[in-house]
């Protein structure tokens, strides 16, 4: 069976776009997703995007890890979403309505760049989820030989938020794993490492949930914006630098949603024999 994909990433965040409207027989994704992620042996991606209807919105988003499992949300990723949906004529909205495992999310055309509504940040600790009781602001979490300080948010997807003054040296390869699978977090997290540059920047970089360290997150941009400014370092407005570039993010007053704007770029086109 040969299977039609698109490559495409967002600051250096790559997946493949697989469209499930116009193709109806696919392989098992799960399986599909860990022979294929391999980036000697295989495509080279970290995340899977599967294009399918929705009966509630304009399109339906299904995400895949390198490692098989399967997520609610990728900031990154559904730029890439929106920008294939666009080039190609799929819909021509300014803004569309995707469903997601997270929930309804909304991006919209701003120029060369897309705009995400990511919606509200989930601040309470069981409904992150973490094994913590309400806000988990600069919780102490032991590993090995360090102690960090945590703050806990949901994106529609988990992540612990970690500051430090050292990121460019930090080992992110070692504590990331270990923090990703700590028996706090029941559906495992995603890990960002932050450094405060002033009031209105901070750089990132981030250990993925089922796909190691990665060149950018859009969800993990959004989860150390809101993090920032709880904790005091950051205004409601911060550029977030990642690895593969740069990420807008306001934490609206008005409305308590967080907004994500970015780039999306597509990099190929190619069939695989599944």
């Amino acid at each position: 069976m040969n299977l039609k994909f698109t490559k495409m990433h967002g600051l250096g965040n790559d997946f493949i776009l697989i469209d499930a409207i116009n193709q109806k027989d696919l392989p098992p994704l799960a399986a599909f997703c860990k022979e294929h992620s391999d980036r000697r042996f295989g495509i080279g991606f970290d995340q899977a995007l599967i294009l399918l209807p929705s009966k509630d919105a304009d399109f339906r988003m299904e995400i895949f890890n390198a490692d098989g499992s399967q997520v609610e949300m990728c900031g990154n990723g559904i730029r890439c979403f929106a920008k294939y949906i666009w080039d190609r004529g799929i819909s021509d909205k300014e803004e569309l309505v995707i469903e997601t495992m997270a929930g309804i999310i909304k991006p919209v055309k701003a120029g060369e760049m897309v705009r995400v509504d990511m919606g509200e940040p989930v601040l309470d600790g069981p409904a992150i989820p973490v094994n913590l009781e309400g806000r988990v602001k600069g919780y102490p979490l032991k590993i090995e030989d360090q102690e960090f300080r945590i703050t806990c948010v949901s994106m529609g997807n988990p992540h612990a938020v970690i500051f430090l003054n050292n990121l460019k040296s930090f080992p992110v390869a070692r504590y990331g794993p270990y923090i990703e699978n700590h028996t706090l977090f029941p559906k495992r997290t995603n890990v960002e490492f932050i450094e405060v540059v002033n009031k209105g920047e901070v750089l990132m970089r981030v250990w993925e949930r089922g796909s190691g360290e990665t060149l950018a997150c859009g969800t993990g941009a959004c989860a150390s914006a809101v993090a920032a400014y709880l904790n005091g370092f950051t205004g409601r407005d911060v550029v977030v630098h990642l690895a593969g570039g740069d990420l807008k993010i306001e934490w609206s007053e008005k409305d308590n949603h967080v907004y994500m704007t970015g780039p999306a770029v597509e990099v190929y086109e190619g069939t695989v024999r599944s």
